[in-house]
């Protein structure tokens, strides 16, 4: 099983703490309980990116492009607009199966999503990956912890995440946070 620590130890976190989170706020204005590993991801790393790529989305984030409620409604209104002329993924045609955002790629208009199916809890939720200005969607069957680490070591099996190992070929990792990558916070 992937660990925090084992993500700490690879990328380190800011100096300075994120500022905390209201988890029971954040699910009630969501409708959904969220997974224990996001939950530490934020509380570690709070909104930034990670080795210039993986934008983490965070609850009432200062920043729009980082906020999870920001970019939960406006996907579900970008999708729900799709899937007029586009067909759902194979999960989502389940009932109850839906798709909420914890993440997006830098730069590409790519998200990251958890597949959330009815009745599961949301420690089992998967990864999904829509290259956004396309159809293709890329299934995981791992947590936003698992896929995360597997993208920044190179382990993962993805045809989107490959160029961080081909191209870029990272001796070391980091991690900006949405302050130090976008300047100051909005207002």
């Amino acid at each position: 099983m992937i660990t925090l620590e084992a993500l700490v130890g690879l990328c380190p976190p800011p100096a300075d703490p994120p500022l905390p989170v209201d988890w029971a706020q954040a699910e009630r204005d969501l409708g959904t309980a969220l997974p224990a590993d996001y939950k530490q991801l934020v509380g570690t790393y709070g909104d930034g990116v990670f080795d210039e790529t993986i934008g983490l989305l965070v609850p009432d984030s200062a920043y729009h492009d980082h906020d999870l409620h920001a970019q939960t409604r406006e996907r579900d209104e970008i999708l729900a607009g799709l899937w007029e002329f586009e067909e759902k993924p194979a999960g989502l045609r389940e009932a109850g199966a839906r798709v909420l955002p914890w993440a997006f790629e830098e730069g590409s208009g790519a998200f990251l999503y958890w597949l959330a199916r009815s009745g599961q809890h949301p420690d089992e939720w998967t990864v999904l990956y829509n290259e956004g200005r396309g159809p293709l969607w890329e299934h995981h069957e791992m947590g936003c912890l698992a896929f995360l680490m597997g993208v920044l070591t190179g382990t993962l099996d993805t045809e989107y995440f490959g160029y961080l190992y081909d191209v870029l070929k990272p001796t070391e990792h980091c991690f900006a946070t949405a302050d130090q990558t976008l300047g100051t916070r909005e207002l």
